[in-house]
C-alpha cells in the first residue's frame, strides 16, 4: 500500500458529525491489521512542550463517545481517556519546549508523531495523522487526513490522549511557576498569559522561538496583531 496525501479541503466534509471508523475499515480492505491514529497537542502554547499520541485499538470496538478533543469538555476527555486506555495500544511523545525552539514546532511535532509511532509495543501496518503532513521515518504505509481528529476513531482518540496527557503536564507545571497561570490556559496566548508575561517575563519552558516571547525578552518589536490570541488548540 503506497502512502496516502491529504485531502485538500476539510470545509468540503460534514464536520458537524462525530467522527466514523470510515478510515479504518478502507485500511482493512486494503489489507491493514494494525492500524494506528494520530494527533498532536500543543502547537499553538507559547509555552510547554507538544504532546503527540498514537493509539491502536484492539479489534472494531470503539468507546462510545470518540471526538475531536476540541469538542469535548475535560471530564468527557478525562473520561473517554481511562476507557482509551482500556481497549487500545497507547503511545506518547513529547518534544520538549527547547526541541521546539532547536527544530520549530512543525519538525518537531512530526518528530514527535514518529516517536509515538515507533513507541507502539504493536507493530502498526497503517498509520492514520491528522493534518495534511506525514512524519518522517514511518515504517509502514500512512494517511495524512485533513481534520482528521473529526473524522477519524482513530485519530480522534489519539487527539483525547495528547490532549489529557499535556494538559496534566500544564497543569503540575502551574504549581512550579504559579504566576503564570497555566493550568487555566494551558500556555495558550491568553490575554492572562500574555500580561503576566509582560509583568514577569518569560519563565524556563517559555519557547523562546514564538514572537510573542520575543518580545517580552526584547528580542523583537511589536507589530500590529502579534499579541493577539487565536492559536490552534
Amino acid at each position: 500500500m503506497a502512502p496516502r496525501r491529504a485531502e485538500s479541503d476539510a470545509a468540503l466534509f460534514d464536520l458537524d458529525r462525530p467522527p466514523d471508523d470510515s478510515f479504518e475499515r478502507r485500511a482493512r480492505k486494503r489489507g491493514a491489521v494494525r492500524i494506528v491514529g494520530g494527533d498532536e497537542a500543543g502547537r499553538g502554547p507559547l509555552a510547554g512542550p507538544v504532546v503527540c499520541a498514537a493509539v491502536s485499538f484492539d479489534g472494531k470496538r470503539y468507546p462510545k463517545g470518540l471526538d475531536d478533543s476540541k469538542r469535548l469538555t475535560p471530564s468527557e476527555r478525562e473520561r473517554l481517556y481511562g476507557k482509551i486506555l482500556a481497549a487500545a495500544t497507547v503511545s506518547v511523545a513529547i518534544a520538549s519546549h527547547a526541541r521546539i525552539d532547536a527544530m520549530n514546532i512543525l519538525r518537531a511535532s512530526l518528530w514527535a508523531m514518529s516517536r509515538a509511532v515507533a513507541g507502539l509495543t504493536c507493530r502498526a501496518d497503517y498509520v492514520l495523522v491528522d493534518g495534511n503532513m506525514l512524519p518522517p521515518g514511518l515504517a509502514c504505509p500512512a494517511e495524512a487526513i485533513v481534520a482528521g481528529d473529526a473524522r477519524s476513531v482513530s485519530i480522534a482518540a489519539a487527539s483525547i490522549v495528547a490532549k489529557v496527557t499535556r494538559d496534566r503536564l500544564m497543569v503540575a507545571v502551574g504549581r512550579t511557576y504559579p504566576a503564570y497561570g497555566f493550568e487555566s490556559h494551558m500556555g495558550y496566548a491568553t490575554p492572562q498569559h500574555l500580561e503576566a508575561l509582560d509583568l514577569h517575563g518569560p519563565c524556563r519552558l517559555h519557547r523562546r522561538s514564538f514572537a510573542p516571547v520575543r518580545i517580552a525578552l526584547g528580542l523583537e518589536a511589536p507589530d500590529e496583531g502579534t499579541m493577539l490570541p487565536g492559536f490552534a488548540a
